[in-house]
């Protein structure tokens, strides 16, 4: 039996609905102590002897190694400077190369890498590039080497980056950072390293463009959907139907109400999760209603911003190094993509993109922080650089810009990529897009809260965290399927970033 027939097993199953643990995530980290099948054997025996008092935490218990405690990260005293403390975590959230058994969800991977922190104890793909930002001025390169190298290895595994390194998380990515990544690395070691990369580049942009010469209009095949038009673009789709292992409890109960199938429901979770944005307004149908979602349902305006910098960075790889055949084609790729955002994201009245709902055939009305990345990444035709920039930033001014930093959405409810909630990556995301497009003071402003914010909740408790209250900035941010995490990666790389930008 394999860890994925497990998980469809009626201990796995029983054990998850239960919440045995607090966490779902606490059951799908452990590792058994012998062969799945010996131990599903003696559950159904002890389960159907009335004469044993059965005790389902303490068999799971008794058959599984829990996952190792967390690590302590205010190892020390607290630094009073928080740059330097980030410094010194950077060792404790390290982890080395992985040697672990065949029955273990980990997927293992040949070189070192940092995990986020908290419950997160397995390297996360979009996490890892914030996460660099901070490496990168913590003179810590070798690093961020190794994280690349371990994800072009999953690349040229797998045929793409998973969620994280765990079993679980293979039947979905997360918004493609990879080339970024190389371009990060490059900027401090030199072009010459793109050689090194450029087929899991390639390897990794043709598993999002799967079906890409075979889709026909009006229909949609994984990660892709062809308009009426014939125009083709991309949205999130893990390839799953089943409640998300780690989060079977939740995902059962969310299915549970809602008047559709459960298994759609299931997906739509599933691609959320694909986002990174799980879970937001941006995907329900019924903004405080999780089980509304239709992740799947829509076209991501930051997703196509991050594969039409691909097909752009392509295009110049290859005219760089006389292949013209692909520069053709990835240049033709990335216009007709730029077209399509146009024609379907872009809102001539509000010069802003908006995320499109293509079964609705209409286009999101919501601002978020996801309309800054064609900004961010010039996926706009650039004579419209400046109306967009201008009613990117009248929108966050008078929508989004808080005490803390910007907010996500306007929305709030109880799901964590929403209000009151700032998130480091998306306060980077902001704050580049706007010093690139000439919005400088308002880029100045959104950093020093955000830097004022991460310093005050550290002094006061000690701890840099996933997420922020930018709202009431005395307050914990809250929502979503767990308790908040410190640690934490992508929180010290933005932090390291903008306090040598804006210090």
């Amino acid at each position: 039996m394999t860890l994925l027939e497990f998980y469809q097993a009626p201990l796995f199953k029983q054990a998850q609905e239960a919440r045995i643990f607090p966490d779902g995530k606490t059951f799908v980290d452990c590792t058994p102590k012998r062969s799945l099948q010996a131990i599903i054997n003696d559950y159904v025996a002890a389960t159907n002897n009335p004469a044993i008092r059965f005790s389902l935490l303490k068999f799971v218990e008794e058959n599984f190694e829990l996952p190792s405690a967390l690590p302590v990260l205010n190892y020390i005293q607290p630094e009073k400077n928080v740059s330097q403390h980030i410094k010194n975590l950077w060792a404790c959230l390290k982890r080395s190369g992985d040697n672990c058994g065949t029955n273990s969800s980990l997927l293992p991977l040949p070189y070192a890498y940092i995990v986020p922190g908290g419950r997160f104890r397995e390297v996360y793909y979009w996490d890892s590039y914030f996460t660099m930002l901070g490496l990168k001025e913590s003179g810590e390169v070798e690093i961020i080497q190794n994280m690349i190298d371990n994800f072009a290895y999953l690349i040229r595994t797998y045929g793409h980056i998973p969620n994280g390194n765990r079993q679980y998380y293979l039947s979905r990515s997360q918004p493609p950072f990879f080339t970024l990544m190389v371009e990060l690395y490059a900027s401090i070691e030199g072009s010459h390293i793109l050689n090194e990369y450029i087929d899991a580049i390639e390897l990794e942009y043709n598993y999002w463009m799967e079906g890409y010469h075979t889709i026909k209009a009006n229909t949609v095949f994984k990660k892709l959907v062809c308009l009426s038009d014939g125009k083709v673009l991309n949205r999130y789709y893990d390839e799953l139907y089943t409640p998300r292992p780690e989060s079977w409890g939740d995902d059962v109960e969310t299915a549970s109400k809602s008047n559709r199938s459960k298994e759609i429901v299931y997906n739509h979770l599933r691609s959320a999760a694909e986002s990174g944005w799980d879970f937001s307004s941006r995907w329900l149908a019924i903004e405080n209603d999780l089980s509304t979602i239709e992740t799947s349902d829509i076209i991501p305006i930051d997703l196509n911003s991050l594969l039409y910098h691909i097909e752009l960075f392509l295009a110049r790889f290859f005219r760089n190094t006389n292949n013209e055949t692909k520069n053709s084609l990835y240049t033709k790729r990335a216009i007709n993509r730029l077209e399509a955002l146009q024609q379907y994201c872009f809102c001539n009245a509000q010069n802003l993109y908006f995320d499109y709902h293509w079964k609705h055939q209409k286009r999101s009305h919501h601002f978020t922080l996801a309309s800054l990345f064609p900004l961010w990444l010039s996926a706009y035709p650039p004579s419209k650089e400046e109306v967009i920039a201008k009613a990117a930033a009248n929108n966050i001014e008078s929508q989004l810009l808080k005490k803390g930093g910007v907010l996500t959405t306007i929305v709030t409810n109880l799901q964590q990529w929403d209000a009151p909630n700032g998130w480091a990556p998306l306060q980077w995301i902001t704050i580049t897009a706007l010093e690139k497009t000439g919005q400088l003071a308002l880029a100045e402003t959104i950093a020093k809260r955000w830097l004022t914010l991460n310093e005050d909740v550290y002094h006061r408790t000690g701890k840099l965290m996933e997420k922020y209250n930018v709202v009431e900035t005395h307050l914990e941010a809250g929502g979503g399927e767990y308790e908040g995490q410190d640690g934490f990666g992508w929180t010290n790389g933005v932090y390291l970033a903008l306090k040598k930008k804006y210090s």
